[in-house]
């Protein structure tokens, strides 16, 4: 069972992080440090909206408006966090 929670755990954090690019990704766009007409970062910044969104989407329709403000990456990883705790809790025991 161990190597199972190593996965859950690796996902999960990998996931994190690119959670955290997505977020510094879109302040460097409204920042405007980087240029999304470069065909990098347009892929780049495709590819973490792909990956981010089937998450943040549900989230950013539950939470209200904060005047611009997008809080849904903190709520999605305290529940990737929160997620983890309780199946290593559940699982744990029989590792």
């Amino acid at each position: 069972m161990e190597p199972v929670l190593w996965l859950i755990h690796t996902v999960i954090t990998i996931y994190i992080w690119i959670l955290i690019a997505q977020v510094v990704l879109s302040w460097l766009v409204t920042f405007k440090m980087v240029n999304t007409q470069n065909q990098i970062v347009n892929q780049i910044g495709l590819v973490l909206y792909r990956l981010t969104e089937p998450v943040l989407g549900p989230i950013r329709r539950i939470l209200p408006s904060l005047g611009g403000l997008d809080f849904s990456p903190i709520v999605a990883i305290i529940a990737l966090i929160f997620i983890e705790k309780v199946i290593f809790r559940v699982l744990g025991p029989y590792a």
